[in-house]
Formats: structure tokens, sequence, C-alpha cells
């Protein structure tokens, strides 16, 4: 078991294991440690821990040291310089007429290196770019292209529940996300109601995904034949949510509807609803740009 802490660098961003040797670290304190990009400063969010050392994905850097007032107030003033940075590389692109949009700007806490971060449709010759701003600001110029989920996450915004995005408030990993997940759950396959302002599958959608998964391994299809208390009948519909099911029922001469509980009915022909087939979903799709942006969707997990 190695010892370890865990380490954040950003709000909602990804979470980083640190030795932290013999230092007395609580969680919340800021640190200074050691990454592959130089020297970082980081707050632990997660205390000291036993892991396993198969948990650990790359060699375990060391914690530096507890960040003191004069660590914190640097890294206060390279947060200041980042705006000013900004400013400057938007005017420089502009300068060389690329088509890429600067999203944001940081710069490491030994000032070793400024990234840059940007969205682009396709590849961007940024060279003569690279030359001005390390002329300018004297130091290791990293551009890094980012694609859209990324700039939601670092821009932030609200949602199309009201509520701050998931990803910029968090969510420190990207979960992935099918179409197959929205049809499940028996929303509109309509691209505007199921897309996050990103443009991409709403990270939501993954939540409660595996309780769906269990209740349609549950539920009958529409056209089985179930034995309900009443007897048997076929199921005309079902409901996922409340984890019903609409039985046909013969009395006599007579045709009734009653609804039961998904525990109270056995399957006796038929099938359970089980997973989806995505060509299921492109079939039920007419409409020639919603098509378009499905399959959009699609590709991306």
């Amino acid at each position: 078991m190695l010892k370890v802490i865990g380490v954040r660098f950003k709000k909602a961003g990804k979470i980083y294991y640190f030795a932290p040797q013999e230092l007395n670290i609580n969680k919340f304190d800021y640190v200074i440690v050691e990454t592959a990009r130089g020297i970082e400063f980081g707050q632990c969010v997660v205390g000291v821990k036993g892991i396993d050392e198969e948990e650990i994905i790359s060699p375990l850097k060391n914690v530096l040291r507890v960040a003191d007032k004069s660590d914190i107030e640097k890294h206060k003033e390279n947060k200041a310089k980042e705006s000013e940075a900004l400013r400057i590389c938007e005017q420089k692109i502009l300068e060389h007429k690329l088509d890429m949009k600067l999203i944001d700007v940081e710069y490491t806490f030994d000032n070793n290196k400024v990234i840059f971060y940007f969205t682009a449709d396709g590849r961007v010759d940024f060279r003569e770019l690279v030359k001005d701003l390390a002329t300018i600001f004297k130091t290791r110029i990293e551009l890094r292209q980012i694609g859209v989920r990324d700039e939601a996450k670092m821009i932030g915004g609200l949602g199309p529940c009201g509520r701050p995005l998931c990803c910029s408030t968090f969510l420190g990993d990207f979960a992935s996300v099918s179409i197959k997940m929205a049809k499940e759950q028996n929303l509109s396959l309509n691209p505007t109601k199921i897309s996050g302002i990103c443009g991409r599958l709403m990270c939501c959608l993954n939540y409660e995904q595996s309780t769906y998964e269990d209740i349609r391994k549950r539920l009958p299809k529409v056209g089985s034949i179930v034995d309900t208390p009443d007897g048997n009948g076929e199921v005309i519909q079902n409901n996922i949510v409340k984890e019903n099911v609409k039985v046909r029922l013969k009395r006599g001469e007579e045709e009734i509807l009653e609804i039961y509980k998904i525990e109270e009915v056995d399957l006796i022909e038929g099938s359970y609803e089980d997973i989806v087939d995505e060509k299921d979903v492109r079939l039920e799709i007419e409409n020639p740009e919603d098509k378009k942006l499905i399959k959009q969707l699609i590709k991306e997990k």
C-alpha cells in the first residue's frame, strides 16, 4: 500500500495522486507539487490514504511542501496575469488571421510555461504565433487544442435545467454517454432536447442509467403475454419510471385494462425490454437535419 493524497489544480478538475512524504497535510490545504509540466500549485481534496500500487498509472510524484503565504500570493499574481495574457494572445491571433478560438490561459506556478487553450475546426499552423508569444512573455509557450466539452467545462454557464453546468462545478472527468441512453430512458430523440450547451449529449444522461438498465431487464415488452393476479393478458404499455405495465385482460366477452407493478407479473411469451440497439434508434428518426445531428451525437461517446 502506498500513502497518497488527492490534489486538484482547478475547480471540478481531475484529481491526481501525489506522495505526501513525511509532510503533515490536511484536506483542503494548498500544496506545491512536482508534475510533468513543472512545479504546480494545487489543493488537497483527498486526505492521506492508502492505495494499491496497481491503481497508480504513472510514477508517483512528490508533494514538495505545504503552500505558505508567499506561495498563495504568487499563485494569485499568476491568476491576475492570465487575463492580460489572454488579451495579448487574442490580438496576435487576429494579426495572424488564424481560424481558432482562444478559450483560456494558464501559467504554471514557477512561470516556466504559459499554456493557451483553444478550439478549432481543424488543424491550425500556429508556429509564427508561438514565436511572437515567446518573444512577448519570454518563457515556454504551449498551445493546446481542446474539444467542445472541455470548452464548456472551462467557460461554465447554465444548462437546460437552469443550474450551473455539472462539468464546471463538480464533474472531475467526462463519463461516456451514448445515444442509446436517451432511448432507454424514453426521452425525446430531438437533438436540442438531449444535448448540452456544448452541442454534445448531456452528461446527466449517465446519472441514472444503471437504474434504467436494471428496470428494463425486468420490464416485459409491449405485445408480450404475462401472467397477472387476474389471469393471463397482453402488455399494451409499460412505464419505466413508475415500474409498471398496462395489461389487456379478457373477462368473459369483455376486455379490460389493468395496471400492475412489474413484480406482480410473470413473462409467459415474448421478451423483456433489455438494452436498445443503436440501429433501432436511427430508424425512428425521419427529419434529415435531426438525422445529421443524431449521427454526430452517436459518434460522441
